[in-house]
């Protein structure tokens, strides 16, 4: 097969949907060396660093890299808005494949469509989004899903959602779940602990959270159950809460200011992801408060690293994290407190999850959802 990726959300995007692009990518590199891969991908509104890039010299001989120097937002606009029927295949070559991680489907002219989408927040979740954003996804999502040969979601949880709001049948649709790497491990080395503490200004013991700054990821609640653990246990560790800015994030600050326990919370910004899992490993709690999640691959990375988690009940999280983790409403500011402090002060309770956890984890590989992947391809190439 000649199978074509959008591989712009992995040199663009360094946290949710680029580290999934990235995971499958690099995993498709070690499963599949007789089909040819071409990987298209746009500069991007944010281009991120040049280690988001794999290095010409790790693809292997059916794979190669193909960059093109017209702006993701060029393409939005032509393909999106315009409508202008600009084939793929201007870029990639000829195709039997294309796969599009994003969302979204570029016209093409001959082949086989894949399209992944992730979670269905911009509907779920409606005010955890701008309006301008909400307004393309509801215009370009249904559109592309309606081209689409195959559907691929994240989640049971996400496929449920394609069937409730957008009428999606089951049978068009494949769970391919994301995984975690190997690296995302107890990590015993001190001195590579004590740099990753001096680069982020990181004092443990602390608690954690991990995820680009933005309304669904509930953080006014955090805050408040934070400054409720504060009354209840003498001597909290602090909150570390790490992420980039998203959007709509002033009220988040107002939030942080209202509850009176901003000298107790550190926000160190994005940790690249070579220094993520030592990051996982100074926390003493991960706590994942999210409202809506099409996976959630941070607290499955906490659970790898031995750390024990509390997380919301909602959406795709259980599923993510089974019984290895305390789970509670994330609405309920009172439950999310009992779960930090149940975690912190029960150590036969801290023991059994971490056990769990790291049992939960490895169920998740980044080479089964290749696999997952190389077979949707086959079924869709015929």
């Amino acid at each position: 097969m000649r199978i074509g990726i959008d591989y712009t959300p992995g040199v663009t995007l360094g946290a949710g949907i680029g580290r999934y692009t990235r995971g499958l990518v690099q995993a498709l590199f070690e499963l599949d060396h007789d089909n040819e891969y071409t990987l298209f991908a746009t500069p991007g509104f944010n281009p991120q660093p040049a280690s988001y890039h794999i290095p010409r010299s790790h693809f292997p001989p059916n794979f190669r890299y193909r960059p093109i120097p017209v702006s993701h937002r060029t393409t939005a606009i032509i393909w999106h808005r315009l409508r202008i029927p600009l084939p793929i295949e201007t870029f990639t070559g000829p195709v039997d494949v294309f796969h599009s991680p994003d969302f979204v489907l570029p016209p093409q002219r001959r082949g086989a469509r894949i399209l992944t989408v992730h979670d269905l927040s911009f509907m779920r979740y409606p005010e955890g989004a701008t309006p301008e954003l909400r307004r393309y996804l509801n215009r370009v999502v249904p559109r592309s899903i309606a081209r689409a040969d195959l559907v691929l979601a994240d989640s049971a949880s996400t496929k449920h959602d394609l069937a409730e709001l957008l009428d999606v049948a089951p049978e068009r649709v494949r769970v391919v779940y994301a995984g975690v790497e190997p690296r995302f491990r107890p990590i015993f080395d001190e001195e590579h602990l004590r740099v990753v503490m001096d680069s982020y200004g990181l004092e443990p013991p602390f608690i954690l959270t991990v995820g680009t700054l933005e309304p669904r990821k509930n953080l006014h609640r955090l805050f408040q159950a934070y400054a409720l653990l504060r009354q209840r246990m003498a001597f909290a560790p602090r909150l570390v809460v790490v992420g980039a800015h998203g959007w709509l994030t002033d009220q988040i600050f107002e939030a942080l200011a209202a509850s009176g326990i901003a000298e107790h919370v550190h926000f160190p910004g994005f940790v690249h992801d070579a220094d993520l899992p030592a990051v996982y490993n100074l926390a003493c709690l991960f706590v994942f408060p999210s409202m809506y999640e099409g996976f959630g691959i941070p607290p499955l990375e906490s659970l790898a690293c031995g750390v024990p988690v509390a997380c919301s009940n909602t959406s795709s999280v259980p599923e993510v994290v089974g019984d290895a983790a305390l789970t509670f409403d994330p609405t309920d500011v009172e439950a999310m407190t009992d779960a930090m402090l149940r975690i912190l002060t029960d150590s036969e309770l801290r023991a059994g999850l971490i056990e769990r956890g790291r049992a939960q984890a490895e169920q998740f590989t980044w080479t089964a959802a290749a696999a997952n992947l190389l077979a949707a391809y086959r079924e869709v190439a015929g």
